[in-house]
């Protein structure tokens, strides 16, 4: 069980600098997605599945979802100034 603790949390530092050493917004979204994942594992395997189940609901869900919304909104309001301004 320690080897897989062990494992765990190698992927779990592995996929945190993913998070931060992307550039893209979009990727590092996916990479949050990914990480939340990745804990949610963790969490399962230290038996917390109270711990485990909330960071599966908002570490890989919910949070990614509203980032990706804030993102496309971003997006939307940039090609509304460019319409604007005749560009």
């Amino acid at each position: 069980m320690s080897i897989l603790i062990a494992a765990l949390l190698l992927l779990a530092a592995a996929t945190g600098s993913g998070v931060a050493l992307t550039r893209t917004p979009r990727r590092q979204v996916m990479a949050m997605a990914v990480n939340g994942l990745v804990l949610a594992l963790l969490f399962m395997v230290l038996q917390a599945p109270d711990v485990a189940f909330s960071e599966l609901a908002v570490g890989t869900v919910a949070l990614p979802l509203l980032f990706l919304a804030a993102l496309a909104s971003v997006r939307m309001d940039r090609r509304s100034d460019r319409a604007r301004d005749g560009g």
